[in-house]
């Protein structure tokens, strides 16, 4: 993407104020969307993100700029500029490459993407769109709102250790939203995963499957009594239900909490944080979802991550900075949305991993319950763990058994708390993919995910 001699060029200039370390990123990412509504297309967009971002450490001080001008030039004034941040401008050798001798890496594929976006025809997504929307039918559904979202980035990560590391990530997501109506009762069901794999992904039945399943808690949930308040035992679901870990603890054990001692895991290693039936990982090497990677965008290589075993803290996600700050040794844990941020411990594949019971056991145990199949959007308050989250599709659970559906229902607690309360993990793992998690380096794809779980009390927000 770059010449080898430039990007040392410069990266020196990067490091003429004194700073002991830079790296640049680039990136060259092309964007589509198609939007349908009621089998009709309402708009089809798309764009294309270029640039490069050039970062210097001074210890543990960072200095980003970032520019679209990606001429020599352009190149040499941001990184002149992160060298006179400091105001130290011209400390190191004047030779010009400053030594560097770059070491390509050359990672194996973990996974290979069939069909790009850029090859792939807008027919073809216009009709695997129609086949997602016409099968979201049935019942009271009145409207039906179908988006294709897909992205190919290529990109380029060097530093001062020479490091120099080339990759293309693609992504592809389908989104439904389906909305049942009966006089004025009105629901929605959302069904949209995601994969970092072109539209292979979308074979066979799988846009029928997302479309009847958007449909089908639509449908479940028009009609339904409200939720009861009070403190309840509590069976979440697997696969989106993952996203009380995700928000409420996994932000937590990453270093861009851990280093502002911002997190309510700080000093925990080696400590029970969790009932022992918990055991909590961060993957990104997991072949071909959402949030896996072949590197970070520090040119570090990315791994699996066990971050809680059997109810034990063993590890935080760990991005440079965060290994500097901490002395925690990088996971492949540095992302960031493009060029204009610069990267920060993030998630790739957040879940809690198989138990030993399945679903039915566990829900067997509950005599008077909530059964939260699939969890919406909330709130979580940074440092603390305390959060509260809509369910989008509950149940109630009555003498081990699933009833009558209810709707209005929102799960508050505390995350640290909530581990500790988990009594009961299945056998079923599933990884939902599709969501954008937002942080301090911009907003990226993170899979999340978990089996069925049963807590053993949780305020469960609803009407008296």
């Amino acid at each position: 993407m770059l010449d080898q001699n430039l990007v040392a060029e410069v990266l020196h200039t990067a490091r003429g104020g004194g700073a002991q370390w830079a790296d640049l990123f680039m990136e060259d990412t092309i964007t589509g969307a198609l939007h349908l509504l009621d089998g009709r297309v309402k708009d089809a967009t798309g764009g294309n993100n270029y640039g490069v971002g050039v970062r210097a450490l001074y210890g543990t001080k960072v200095i980003y700029a970032f520019t679209n001008d990606c001429s020599r030039e352009g190149l040499l004034t941001v990184a002149d500029a992160v060298a006179r941040a400091e105001g130290n401008a011209g400390l190191t050798d004047p030779s010009g490459r400053g030594g560097l001798d770059f070491r390509r890496a050359h990672l194996p594929r973990m996974w290979e993407v069939v069909h790009t976006p850029s090859t792939t025809s807008k027919r073809d997504k216009l009709e695997l769109a129609q086949r997602a929307g016409a099968a979201a039918v049935g019942g009271k559904i009145k409207t039906v709102d179908v988006r294709f979202l897909d992205s190919h980035q290529r990109i380029l990560v060097a530093n001062t250790d020479g490091d120099w590391f080339e990759d293309e990530r693609v992504y592809s997501r389908l989104f439904v939203s389906a909305i049942a109506e009966d006089g004025a009762d009105r629901e929605s069901g959302v069904c949209a995963p995601g994969w970092a794999r072109g539209l292979e992904c979308f074979a066979g039945e799988v846009p029928e499957q997302i479309g009847r399943e958007a449909a089908r808690i639509a449908n479940a949930m028009l009609g339904a009594a409200f939720a009861p308040a009070g403190m309840l035992p509590v069976v979440i679901g697997n696969a989106w239900g993952g996203v009380i870990f995700h928000e409420a603890c996994g932000h937590s054990l990453e270093t861009t909490a851990i280093e502002k001692n911002a997190s309510q895991f700080v000093g925990k290693i080696g400590q029970q944080v969790a009932n022992p039936l918990v055991t909590a990982i961060d993957d990104g090497t997991m072949p071909g979802l959402w949030g896996s990677l072949h590197c970070d965008d520090e040119a570090t290589p990315v791994a699996k991550t066990v971050l809680i075993q059997d109810g034990i803290l063993e590890s935080y996600m760990v991005d440079r900075v965060g290994e500097l700050k901490t002395g925690f040794a990088r996971t492949g844990s540095g992302r960031r949305q493009d060029y204009t941020f610069a990267p920060a411990s993030r998630m790739r594949n957040t879940y809690i991993d198989n138990g030993q019971s399945t679903p039915e056991e566990l829900i067997k145990i509950v005599s008077h319950g909530l059964y939260a199949r699939s969890m919406g959007g909330g709130s979580v308050t940074p440092g603390t763990g305390d959060y509260n989250f809509a369910v989008t599709e509950a149940y109630m659970i009555r003498n081990g058994q699933i009833a009558e559906p209810v709707r209005g229902a929102s799960l508050v607690g505390n995350g640290a708390q909530d581990l500790m309360n988990i009594v009961g993990v299945a056998n079923d793992l599933e990884i939902g993919s599709g969501g954008m998690c937002g942080s301090v380096s911009g907003s990226v794809p993170a899979g999340l995910g978990q089996p069925h779980i049963l807590v053993s009390q949780m305020t469960v927000g609803g009407r008296a």
